[in-house]
């Protein structure tokens, strides 16, 4: 069992500029503490809701795999809740708990596989007195997979099974074989390998103390690990590469400014936003598209923070207003209208504005467009489209 002396010294990079460092005694009873505490993971209709620390969930799925022949070589902690760990006070918060298995994805059967095992898993799950035999699979789908994505392309094999919780704390299962681009900016570029910790819980007879508890490593995906937390510390976005993130990456970074980060370069982020607006619209070429994931974003992303959608959305539509630069000027007004709605219809649900059914919305257009006579849109407020339905079939990756 490998203990915090027997490592490199706890906050420590394995060497200048390393993409590894070990976690402190602060940061491993954080991390220890999030995998012990039960998440609700909640059924549809009449299922039961499951009450289940992310530890047992790690431990039975990886047991299970390993049972049908699947090798796990880690897993991880990733995303907000891997920053929370490493740095309590960074304003970001935690939502998902994102846990991904490394994995072998060689074959289309090795998919099914996986997702089969999981579904196995959480009938073992259902408490007591629940009659499991007539349950399928698909019947568990149904009532507690949030969402299902397979990625199988030259660069990127890996799929998510996302379960089901009605306060967006979702328990993010993903099973990576391969992933180019895994993460977006560098305050969300951390991992945590957590088997010395779920070793250590299997195998010690003692609780941990300061002088006796596994070194955990922790990893950048950003490529520097004390640089990046420099960046997770001090409020500062920065990336590598910007033209590999996803559409989504324009609705991260509108929401690391409403939360008081700041670029690290304005040129440099005066590019990033240009990369970001027009991923976003070739992600997203539709205009009901980007209302339904807008809609979802706000959703999920504010649980607790709803008085901050107001000014996400208006951040939002500035950065749209002056970076977008791949449309055609009636594509980009739609578009604007779009997020000017939804922000009148976020403060009539805060009934700071009465609830209205249609509004007339004003703004400028970006320096560089030359059209007129576009001064303003009346436009009737649509309803939202909700985002907690179950899906079929495995998602595409958007």
């Amino acid at each position: 069992m490998l203990v915090a002396a027997a490592g490199p010294a706890p906050g420590a990079s394995e060497q200048s500029g390393g993409r590894f460092s070990v976690l402190t005694w602060e940061q491993v009873q954080r991390l220890d503490q999030i995998l012990g505490e039960a998440v609700p993971i909640h059924g549809r209709g009449n299922f039961p809701t499951l009450s289940v620390r992310p530890r047992t969930i790690v431990q039975v799925v990886r047991s299970r795999l390993e049972k049908k022949g699947i090798a796990v070589h880690n897993v991880r902690l990733n995303g907000s809740a891997a920053s929370h760990v490493l740095h309590q006070d960074s304003g970001l918060g935690y939502k998902d708990l994102d846990l991904i298995f490394g994995v072998d994805l060689k074959t289309e059967d090795v998919f099914q596989l996986v997702k089969d095992v999981v579904m196995d898993c959480l009938l073992d799950f259902l408490p007591e007195g629940v009659n499991k035999d007539k349950i399928t699979p698909m019947t568990l789908k149904e009532a507690y997979v949030q969402k299902l994505v397979k990625v199988c392309n030259e660069t990127d094999r890996w799929s998510l099974i996302s379960l089901s919780n009605n306060s967006g704390k979702n328990v993010e299962l993903k099973f990576v074989d391969s992933l180019r681009r895994q993460f977006e900016f560098s305050v969300d570029s951390f991992q945590i390998i957590l088997d010395s910790l779920l070793l250590f819980g299997e195998c010690s007879e003692n609780p941990m103390a300061e002088n006796f508890h596994p070194t955990v490593t922790g990893e950048s995906m950003y490529g520097d690990f004390e640089e990046a937390m420099d960046h997770l510390r001090n409020r500062v976005i920065a990336t590598r590469n910007p033209e590999e993130i996803r559409g989504g990456g324009l609705l991260k970074y509108c929401n690391l400014l409403v939360r008081g980060f700041k670029p690290k370069s304005e040129v440099d982020m005066k590019a990033l936003q240009r990369y970001m607006c027009s991923r976003f619209f070739i992600d997203f070429s539709d205009i009901g598209e980007q209302q339904r994931k807008l809609e979802c974003y706000l959703q999920s992303h504010f649980v607790g923070m709803e008085s901050k959608r107001y000014d996400y959305l208006m951040t939002l539509h500035r950065v749209v207003n002056e970076s977008t630069v791949c449309l055609m000027g009636h594509e980009r007004r739609q578009t604007l209208n779009l997020i000017a709605m939804l922000a009148v219809r976020v403060l009539a649900e805060q009934n700071i504005i009465p609830t209205v059914t249609n509004v007339t919305c004003y703004y400028q257009p970006a320096p560089y467009v030359s059209e007129i006579n576009f001064n303003y849109y009346v436009t009737h407020v649509q309803p939202f489209l909700p985002c907690n339905q179950s899906y079929p079939t495995w998602l595409p990756c958007n």
